[in-house]
């Protein structure tokens, strides 16, 4: 065991001491979250220039509003209160009759869309009014390059839609005068559970709940998670492959088992990787709690991510320590480097399904099988659901055994594949290796 420290002290120093650790120090948050300090960046760099929409009005009544509803936005929420500078760009729309020959005048608009000289074109069907009596006539189409995304589309749909509903409304006779709370909207707001509090036994006040509590935070810990097992584990399959390959493991093994070898180098990972976690969870805490959002950090949930973290690390470096030992060159490197990403993978792609029902029987199931656990009770830990503590405990121990069994096999393998030169590391060999040793 001591010789596997020395070989642990090693790895970590010859890893934090370079400037490549300190440059991905403070690069690695950037990439993670790219997209939202891009979002910030960009904030503010909004393109106020007009948006002229052209519409197609087969009802004859129904588009007037929009042009009355876009000057009004345009006089009071287009511009910053404090300053008077646009932030938003203006509506305008303007209402054309139908022609004879439709699909003509459809691709004349078209090609003013493609030359930008207007954003977009909208038709609105005869049949909007009552859309029952004629479904196949009651239509309202919005034409653009990017009609989907576009926040044009969203907008112009809005106002249409409360105008047909007072139309509507009169039709029926309802005086909206008398009754002006017909059309009132009012949305769910979301709400925690309310529960006894443990030390009076008094009924807890519930709190409202956000995105930032329900989606954001549970991703930020489940991302850092996965940035810290990519930090630890996955540089010991090329780290191995090239001791291996310029011979530099058969001098090391001259002196130390090639379990301890192994075990050094996990143990190593496992140091870096605490080493990053800790310059982010101490710097992520601190600025939180000097932004006053300290409220939202999951503390209950960092000794679980802790434990989790080295777990993972231990299991998947076993994996890939023992991979290294069986290639010979960079291209077996690589080509069984794809494999091994896959348990780090497959819990990235089904983030949101879980997310979405944390207390599920499918976000439960996938998070107890002992590869993906890390990652998935992490991200439901961390959700405002949590999960009952058995299952934490549950998920614990079946890594924990995963990670010794894991070890042990690829301790099997490292040991005869380290000093072998020819072999491919083909699945065969491996499970051979790992059973025999």
């Amino acid at each position: 065991m001591r010789k596997a420290l020395k070989v642990a002290r090693r790895e970590y120093l010859a890893q934090v001491r370079t400037k490549g650790f300190v440059i991905g120090l403070l690069v690695a948050p950037v990439f993670m979250g790219g997209s939202a300090i891009a979002m910030l960046i960009s904030e503010n760099r909004v393109d106020v220039r007009e948006r002229q929409v052209v519409v197609i009005d087969h009802a004859g009544e129904a588009a007037e509003v929009l042009i009355e509803a876009a000057r009004q936005r345009n006089e009071t929420q287009i511009f910053d209160a404090d300053s008077g500078k646009q932030v938003r760009p203006a509506y305008t729309f303007e209402i054309t009759a139908p022609r004879e020959d439709l699909d003509s005048q459809r691709l004349e608009l078209s090609d003013q869309v493609r030359r930008r000289e207007l954003q977009a074109f909208m038709e609105i069907g005869p049949a909007v009014l009552h859309p029952r009596a004629a479904p196949g006539e009651a239509f309202i189409r919005y034409f653009g390059q990017n009609a989907s995304t576009d926040p044009v589309r969203e907008w112009a749909q809005s106002v249409l839609n409360d105008h047909l509903r007072r139309l509507r409304m009169v039709d029926a006779g309802l005086d909206l005068i008398e009754h002006p709370d017909v059309l009132d909207y009012l949305g769910a707001e979301p709400m925690g559970l309310v529960r006894l509090e443990a030390g009076t036994g008094d009924i807890s006040t519930a709190e409202r709940t956000d995105e930032i509590r329900s989606i954001i935070v549970p991703m930020i810990m489940m991302m850092l998670l996965f940035l810290m097992m990519m930090w630890g584990a996955m540089p010991q399959l090329n780290a191995v492959m090239e001791e291996k390959s310029q011979r530099i493991a058969e001098v090391i093994l001259g002196s130390i088992r090639p379990f301890d070898f192994m075990l050094g180098k996990l143990i190593g990972g496992v140091g870096v990787s605490m080493t990053v976690a800790l310059v982010y969870l101490v710097g992520g805490v601190f600025t939180l709690q000097r932004l006053g959002m300290g409220g939202g950090i999951p503390y209950h949930v960092l000794p679980w991510w802790f434990a989790f973290m080295i777990l993972a690390i231990l299991m998947f470096g076993a994996i890939l320590a023992a991979l290294g030992a069986a290639c010979n060159d960079v291209t077996e490197a690589q080509a069984v480097q794809f494999p091994a990403m896959i348990p780090f993978m497959v819990p990235m792609f089904i983030m949101l399904p879980v997310l979405t029902d944390p207390a599920g029987g499918f976000a439960t199931g996938i998070s107890l099988f002992p590869l993906f656990t890390p990652l998935l009770m992490v991200l439901r830990m961390s959700s405002p659901a949590g999960v009952p503590i058995w299952q934490a405990w549950v998920g614990l121990v079946g890594t924990l055994l995963t990670a010794v069994l894991l070890i042990w096999a690829g301790g099997r393998v490292f040991r005869v594949a380290i000093l072998s030169q020819g072999t491919p590391p083909k699945l065969k060999n491996l499970v051979r290796w790992a059973i025999r040793g």
